[in-house]
């Protein structure tokens, strides 16, 4: 019942905190320079992170953060809650990040993740989306020796399942000529994928070692893969799910659903 009740709280916290938030936005979309809103949704993740912790009972544990290559580098990381993006741009200043262009049906989001600099791909673009992404939103991210983030199998995946990673990284990793920071987490223990009850505990990111520049798709991906995926499981610990099969691949929802 305590449980509920924190959830119940959490919900209605997280929806005043982004109505807040996104509308104190808006003025912050005519000012040329992009770090005033950047400072702010540092601000939004950071209150975001405390609700988790003070109303949901979710203790953050951030490790292998000395990990990370200075300057640009992409963060590839894995992606089993809608908590994982708080818990990330929580974590850095101006950090870049790559999303599908769903997101600019909602109000204002369009506007944001613009200003914002994000790299928006086309969902039905195909090739033509990612050489886009390469040539136009990539280069762009490099001249301003940024930090991007991505979630490679791009989609929420269910605790101790996966989706096949996607090659877009590896096109990101090739054509950005930098490291790579995988990062594991266990956060949907807490924050099941999309559910709207939280469970209290303890909530872990980890940076593990980075990637180095340079290696062919097939070894790159399987590096990526295998620690992310490895180091993900191994946080579950204890709570491993019992009658789940750890590990297994799950099918693309975009072919399940054509």
């Amino acid at each position: 019942m305590i449980s509920l009740l924190r959830s119940f709280l959490f919900q209605a916290a997280y929806w005043l905190t982004s109505i807040f938030f996104a509308l104190g936005a808006i003025p912050l979309l005519l000012i040329p320079n992009r770090k005033p809103l950047m400072f702010w949704t540092l601000g939004y993740t950071r209150t975001m992170c405390l609700w988790m912790r003070v109303i949901a009972g979710i203790r953050i544990r951030v490790a292998g953060k000395e990990k990370l290559p200075d300057g640009p580098c992409i963060i590839a990381a894995k992606h089993q809650s809608w908590g994982d993006g708080f818990l990330m741009f929580s974590q850095f200043f101006d950090l870049a990040f790559v999303t599908g262009d769903h997101l600019e049906n909602f109000p204002l989001v369009g506007g944001i993740l613009k200003k914002m600099g994000a790299i928006v791909v086309d969902n039905c673009g195909g090739a033509y989306a990612r050489a886009r992404l390469v040539d136009n939103d990539l280069e762009r991210a490099r001249t301003q020796n940024r930090r991007i983030l991505i979630y490679p199998e791009g989609h929420l995946a269910p605790v101790g399942r996966q989706y096949r990673y996607k090659k877009g990284v590896y096109h990101m990793y090739e054509a950005y000529g930098c490291a790579v920071a995988p990062v594991a987490t266990n956060l949907g223990l807490r924050w099941p994928q999309q559910s709207w009850r939280l469970r209290p505990g303890e909530a872990v990111i980890e940076f593990l070692d980075p990637i180095e520049p340079g290696l062919n798709k097939e070894t790159f991906m399987a590096r990526l893969e295998t620690a992310v995926e490895a180091r993900s499981i191994a946080l579950l610990g204890e709570e491993t799910p019992e009658g789940v099969e750890i590990g297994a691949l799950l099918p693309d929802p975009r072919s399940q659903a054509s």
